[in-house]
């Protein structure tokens, strides 16, 4: 079956097992103080859009975009792919649908917020790839030596 992205049913099973397992992924790579991963609660808030990726009925991956206050930049938020699916570019098709639909709102740019550990550097490759430049912390980040910033303008 062809891969698709939708918005995301928060209270279907397998989306809220995803996330938890982010969650706990990010809790095992970095102190609780910096892992800035949502639970369910925190993608339901309103300033969020949250995509599902499927192959088939197979759940991939997700990601998500904030909204920020400035109501020019999006934040790039709960990007993760299911382990045994990494390395088959379904980050990058997440990114790319994110970043379009950033375009889509006008945004003038995005914000993420990432680990700085080894375990994270796929993801900052795969940001760097995109146009993303390392930038200081936003919208209510503090530096963290556990944390990398990033940020691409967008045209």
């Amino acid at each position: 079956m062809p891969l698709s992205i939708q918005t995301a049913d928060l209270d279907r099973k397998d989306f809220r097992e995803l996330i938890a397992a982010h969650k706990a992924l990010m809790l095992e790579t970095s102190p609780p103080e910096s892992s800035h991963a949502l639970l369910i609660d925190g993608l339901k808030r309103p300033e969020m859009t949250v995509w599902e990726m499927r192959d088939g009925d197979k759940l991939v991956g997700c990601g998500a975009l904030k909204a920020l206050s400035d109501g020019r930049s999006g934040e790039i938020k709960s990007m993760h792919t299911v382990a045994q699916f990494r390395g088959a570019g379904l980050g990058q098709a997440m990114l790319k649908h994110i970043m379009t639909e950033a375009r889509s709102r006008y945004y003038s740019r995005l914000m993420l917020e990432t680990g700085a550990q080894p375990a994270f550097a796929p993801a900052r490759r795969l940001y760097e790839r995109h146009g993303f430049d390392y930038c200081g912390p936003f919208e209510g980040y503090v530096r963290d030596p556990h944390s990398v910033f990033m940020m691409r303008a967008l045209d």
